[in-house]
């Protein structure tokens, strides 16, 4: 994500680190560096010619704290600009009523529909109970797709196939949410290829009906420069409240995600970081700031390892780790685990410093090797996985070819487990000893 425009930056950084005091001459080059990476990633001109013009004034006019660098000050103000060009704060669902109605609009392939799905699976998580309508009546399985979405996601989806008016199917929808308990209704509606007079003329006449509370614009965060021009049609016609950026786990820009506020004045509500239901997250603009500028979002990294992994079972793994009763079984587990968290890229991106350490890794290499270890250890049975031991060159080689790999590929995986179930069981013996001399844990639990 982002992934060009964060180099360059970082390229721009290495100069200004090395200011030994900041002037309008010395400063001048390194600014002129970021305003081309901004550039180049598609920003508006004027929204980067602003952000350039008041990262200058700040820095000129403001006190070197004695104990930061020069330049590591104006990076601080780059990233403080960053956050206010995104829009400051999380700018959260405003809901009222009931039911609630939200209207999501956009053109062809944007994400309406997808978008649809995830925001409705997060409102569930919020305590809330959404009810997705189908009120495309163009595209061809487009209420096929809504009701496969809401069957994955186990929602309820109103459909009135044949139905021609958007209208009826609308005022259809809002009794079948009286009459359900539902409390948010979210409206799939209708795109074209481009804006047209039609299309407007139908959003205009569904707003007027339901009158929501929230009417969002779906836009895909890839088309740069272009989505920003969309928005700002789609504004003027429906007053929209906010929007959702998709696909931006593949936008290497970021040009639409930087001048969209700035040029609508209206806030990025959610982001949607991938093809899984799950990557849908509200838009925190301090922590996509340290994203881009290579400082991680670790915040974000721990919100969602809560949200993937048990914790009841989390705390069972680390007793048995502890003491060195780790089996094939827990670590297949472990496995299982993170690959809930997404891909690996993903994850690395999120720590500090992660985008630099992503140069040149292959990271595509590690998750095949995860894969192949999950295979074969699901190739063993039950026995073998409480019992290595067991495992003679017969069984091996049975392993092996079940799940496609070599045998020597099978030991190796077996002997990094086996110096990993050593390691825990010396960990586990040094904390039993340090609890005898009196330094174990509870004593320190006592003292936080």
């Amino acid at each position: 994500m982002f992934d060009s425009l964060s180099g360059k930056l970082q390229s721009a950084f290495k100069n200004l680190r090395g200011l030994g005091m900041i002037s309008e001459a010395n400063i001048g080059d390194s600014l002129r560096e970021v305003r081309l990476a901004l550039l180049e990633a598609d920003v508006n001109f004027k929204v980067a010619r602003d952000f350039i013009d008041q990262v200058k004034i700040k820095s000129l006019g403001r006190e070197v704290i004695q104990s930061i660098q020069p330049g590591q000050q104006v990076i601080k103000i780059i990233h403080d600009e960053l956050v206010n060009l995104l829009g400051s704060a999380n700018a959260g669902l405003q809901l009222s009523g009931n039911p609630s109605c939200i209207l999501m609009v956009g053109l062809h392939g944007s994400g309406k529909t997808t978008s649809s799905g995830k925001l409705g699976r997060l409102l569930t998580k919020q305590g809330r109970t959404p009810l997705l309508v189908a009120a495309d009546v163009y595209r061809p399985a487009a209420m096929e797709q809504l009701e496969k979405l809401g069957q994955q996601l186990q929602l309820p989806v109103f459909v009135h196939k044949g139905e021609g008016d958007v209208l009826k199917i609308a005022r259809e929808a809002l009794d079948f949410a009286q009459a359900n308990n539902r409390n948010t209704l979210i409206f799939d509606t209708a795109g074209r290829l481009q804006i047209d007079e039609p299309l407007v003329q139908e959003l205009v006449r569904l707003r007027d009906l339901v009158k929501p509370q929230e009417t969002l614009l779906v836009l895909d965060a890839a088309t740069g420069q272009e989505a920003v021009n969309v928005a700002a049609h789609f504004d003027r016609a429906l007053n929209i409240t906010g929007s959702i950026l998709t696909k931006l786990d593949g936008d290497a820009r970021g040009g639409a995600a930087l001048s969209l506020r700035a040029v609508t004045g209206k806030p990025i509500k959610f982001a949607g970081m991938g093809e899984k239901l799950e990557d849908f997250e509200p838009f925190h603009p301090e922590r996509m700031a340290s994203r881009i500028l290579g400082m991680g979002d670790v915040v974000s990294l721990v919100e969602k390892a809560a949200e993937a992994v048990d914790l009841n079972d989390a705390a069972r793994l680390e007793e048995r780790m502890r003491k060195g009763q780790f089996t094939l079984d827990d670590f297949l587990e472990q496995l299982r685990q993170m690959k809930k968290l997404g891909p690996l890229e993903s994850i690395v991106g999120m720590l500090p410093g992660g985008a630099e350490a992503l140069k040149g890794a292959d990271l595509g290499k590690q998750e095949k090797e995860f894969r192949h270890m999950e295979a074969m250890i699901c190739g063993m049975t039950s026995q073998e996985r409480r019992n290595p031991h067991l495992l003679n060159a017969r069984r091996r080689q049975r392993i092996a070819k079940g799940s496609g790999v070599t045998v020597t590929e099978l030991n190796t995986m077996l002997n990094k487990f086996a110096q990993m179930q050593q390691m825990m069981k010396k960990m586990g013996k040094l904390q039993k000893m340090m609890a005898r001399m009196g330094g174990g844990p509870a004593k320190y639990d006592k003292i936080l």
